[in-house]
């Protein structure tokens, strides 16, 4: 099977695509204002557990974001 991303256009493509759900010709996996009401506030959400680290990656990286922001300047 292939998964496919569209856009819905029409107001009558969701109407359309749930018919098809029902006759089980396809299936639905993810409804865009289902999930952006999921995420939190700001950008950060959508990015979050992208990365796909290890933990001792996850741990090299936290470390080196605090040192490189202890080298800006505190006035900004």
């Amino acid at each position: 099977m292939d998964t496919c991303l569209i856009e819905l256009t029409n107001n009558n493509a969701c109407r359309l695509l749930k018919d098809l759900e029902d006759l089980n010709i396809i299936k639905i996996l993810r409804r865009g204002r289902d999930q952006k009401d999921e995420q939190p506030a700001g950008n950060a959400g959508q990015f979050r557990g992208e990365l796909n680290l290890s933990d001792e990656q996850y741990k090299d990286f936290q470390t080196h974001s605090k040192n490189i922001r202890g080298e800006w300047p505190k006035s900004i």
